[in-house]
């Protein structure tokens, strides 16, 4: 194994040599007075301060400077980092969308801070704030290269503000150095910052990106040295108690329930970049509903984890293997079972810890353990969950992973057959990211280990992707072993060998409306070990896509798919368990074809339009997914979505019509005061949902809500089950 990965090491490291780009750095000076937060600049003590100034745009093009410029200086003292911003536009018609926190940036007015605190190109703090003052934090991992390393769950406490001019505005930032994470003694991070200005249809960063790269991409910061180096950073343990009170009926069984449950969560600072997450009773039944989806395929999908104890730095537990085909661990495994029916139930948490942070300049280290209450009635033993791993910093934005995933069942259940007493994966990752991203890859080698079978179980994985202005090319290969398995882990399909290419080709035209257009041909093939490397899948489809100056956007595809369904899938598309599943042991040759339109995120209306028609299985398929949204700034959002799939099958096996309707409605009051109303009806899932909750938060991050449940079911439209929910949290540092 030392020998693969001493020749891994060294065939990729010519890959990893640092970028050419332009240096830009200021300096952040030291003061001793505290700066009074208002939003406006008007205190001669910004005078002193040095900028971080000559934005360069991003959009429409990445060649010129911004033409609308913005002005960014920093000063600080032993417990804060103090930020002040001049945003120049060319009149005060903003677009703000909500005065809710954590709003999405896209289609609004608002500029955004990223903190490389550790100087890696791999992980940054972001903070953002709009014209009016609103707010939003989140964490980037994996280098900014994807959108699944943009996590906005994320909370912590500072204060901004800002005030609106005729010709800009201005925003004030007070962020405590405790919310940060570094070395101790560090004289320099790596900063970047990018904005949208709706007014001007125009994206600018401070250090310059290139278009075919994120705008939050971490391989493009320039340097914020400070005068002086930064001391000890010691967080104050901060308590976070919950208070919960719910009501609820479950109208199939006719029971009625009243629970209270009290709990409580601890962060405490371990040196300055360490963070011991505790949490006892918790509390993790989000107020937030899932989005339904419809799924038409034969296999299971992720959702996102929202619950705030596994967010932070989730890339050293979720961010091993590949997410789309072998998750070793996926957070929302825990608290959740399957009953003796085979339901989904929830599962009590009864308690854990997490700690997870930077040993030294290159070494991370992540830590879980949770344990989960034994279940009598519904056959769940008592379970305790781990989870270690280490990553280790290799040339300029490279790393190497290893980890250790145990989950061990507790005490000695009846119910509870040898092959369930525990199961175990080890694994090794290598990530790689050049300088400048132009290069990305992974390689996994993972094992798995249950009760009397340790022979193979392996899941391995092979990524490798160029990226220029012009073109990108990818390719992806997975083995998963059909007896690998990760009780903690996300793996939809095993026993397959998968291969995929992508290619991918861009222009840039100087003149005209189009921004863009760009040209992707995808293939994918899988071959099933388990029946002598059968082909099972293939599928290959061209997309073209033109992007437009006036953020519209249009696309078309042609794909070509074959897909075997072997024996034992019971593949039944209507999800009705009555109705005859399609034939197995036989291989099925399809065509579709799907335009996408979407348009100006920017107005008062917008909408995106998806049609598609062809073949599915031995059958057609007729789809349409729409979305729309409409906003009476600042306060008032609605928004509706939905998909509409007409599945024409031939007899004996039914046909159906597959609907899925998502209208919302969302009022912010005030910045603390907000109520947002989410219905939700599929007729696939046979379910009718109402999710209405009012939050107020009265303190900073510390929360009132009142949330009303209500399901029903479609077929009968009878009551399924309802609640009324009262949760107090507060956030208290000591």
């Amino acid at each position: 194994m030392t020998k693969i990965i001493s020749v891994f090491t060294l065939f990729f490291l010519t890959l990893t040599s640092y970028a050419q780009n332009p240096e830009k750095s200021f300096t952040v000076k030291y003061i001793s007075d505290a700066i009074q937060l208002d939003g406006s600049l008007d205190e001669p003590i910004w005078e002193m301060a040095d900028s971080a100034a000559n934005f360069q745009q991003y959009f429409p093009t990445d060649s010129v400077q911004a033409k609308q410029q913005t002005d960014i200086k920093m000063l600080y003292d032993d417990k804060n980092l103090y930020i002040g911003i001049r945003v120049n536009a060319i009149g005060k018609d903003y677009v703000i969308t909500s005065l809710e926190r954590d709003f999405r940036a896209g289609g609004n007015d608002n500029i955004s801070l990223l903190f490389d605190t550790f100087n890696d190109g791999t992980n940054a703090f972001l903070f953002g704030i709009n014209p009016l003052g609103v707010r939003r934090e989140a964490l980037i991992t994996n280098g900014g290269s994807g959108l699944n390393g943009f996590t906005t769950s994320w909370d912590i406490k500072w204060k901004g503000e800002s005030v609106i001019y005729d010709d800009h505005y201005t925003s004030e930032m007070v962020i405590p150095l405790t919310s940060f994470k570094f070395r101790e003694g560090e004289t320099k991070w790596r900063f970047n910052s990018y904005r949208f200005d709706m007014q001007s249809n125009e994206q600018s960063t401070w250090y310059p990106i290139p278009q075919n790269q994120l705008i939050f991409n971490l391989a493009f910061m320039g340097d914020m040295v400070f005068e002086k180096g930064l001391g000890k950073s010691r967080t104050p343990l901060a308590l976070i108690p919950y208070v919960n009170g719910i009501s609820a009926k479950d109208f199939d069984t006719g029971d009625n329930s009243t629970n209270f449950k009290v709990g409580a969560d601890a962060k405490i600072s371990v040196g300055n970049s360490l963070n011991l997450d505790l949490t006892l009773n918790p509390d993790f039944s989000t107020v937030e509903v899932d989005n339904f989806i419809t799924n038409l395929t034969r296999f299971e999908i992720a959702l996102p984890e929202r619950r705030q104890f596994f967010i932070d730095n989730n890339d050293l537990f979720g961010g091993f293997g590949g997410s789309r085909d072998s998750n070793p661990f996926f957070s929302r495994r825990i608290g959740i079972a399957r009953d003796t029916a085979n339901n989904t139930i929830e599962n009590r948490i009864i308690g854990g810890a997490r700690l997870s942070g930077k040993i030294n300049k290159n070494l991370r280290l992540g830590f879980l353990n949770l344990q989960t209450e034994e279940d009598n009635e519904n056959g769940i033993p008592s379970n305790n969950n781990m989870m270690f791993s280490l990553q280790q910093k290799l040339f300029s934005r490279s790393n190497l992973g290893v980890f250790f995933i145990n989950r061990q069942a507790i005490g000695a259940s009846d119910f509870l057959s040898e092959d369930e007493e525990f199961n175990r994966v080890v694994g090794i990752d290598y990530n790689l990211a050049s300088a400048d991203n132009s290069w990305i890859g992974k390689f996994y080698a993972h094992k798995s280990f249950q009760p009397n079978d340790n022979e193979g179980n392996h899941s391995l994985g092979f990524f490798l992707g160029k990226n220029t202005r012009n073109f990108s090319v990818f390719l992806d290969a997975v083995k998963i072993d059909e007896e690998f398995n990760s009780d903690l882990g996300f793996i939809p399909r095993k026993d397959i060998v998968k291969l995929v290419n992508i290619f991918e080709g861009r222009i840039w035209p100087k003149t005209g409306i189009v921004n863009n257009y760009e040209a992707q041909l995808f293939h994918e093939v899988i071959w099933r070990p388990g029946l002598d490397y059968k082909l099972t899948d293939q599928s290959l489809s061209l997309q073209t896509t033109a992007e437009f100056k006036s953020l519209e956007q249009v696309s078309a595809e042609l794909s070509r798919r074959f897909i075997f369904l072997s024996e034992g899938d019971n593949f039944i598309p209507s999800g009705n368990d009555d109705d005859l599943p399609l034939p197995e042991n036989v291989g099925y040759t399809v065509n579709t074809f799907v335009m996408s339109f979407e348009s100006d995120r920017r107005k008062v209306f917008s909408y995106s339009l998806e049609p598609g028609i062809g073949g599915f299985f031995n059958g057609n398929r007729y789809s349409l997914e729409t979305e729309f949204q409409v906003r009476l700034q600042p306060k008032l959002r609605i928004g509706f979505e939905a998909q509409y799939d007409r599945i024409d099958l031939p007899a004996p096996y039914s046909s159906a019509d597959i609907v899925l309707i998502a209208p919302r409605v969302g009022v912010t009051f005030s910045k603390s005061v907000f109520w947002s109303t989410l219905v939700q009806y599929s007729n696939q899932r046979d379910n009718l949902g109402v999710n209405s909750r009012l939050q107020w938060r009265f303190a900073p991050l510390s929360d009132l809500f009142i949330v009303y449940n209500d399901n029903y079911s479609v077929d009968l439209f009878a009551p399924r089950f309802r609640s009324i929910n009262l949760k107090l949290s507060y956030w208290l540092n000591i």
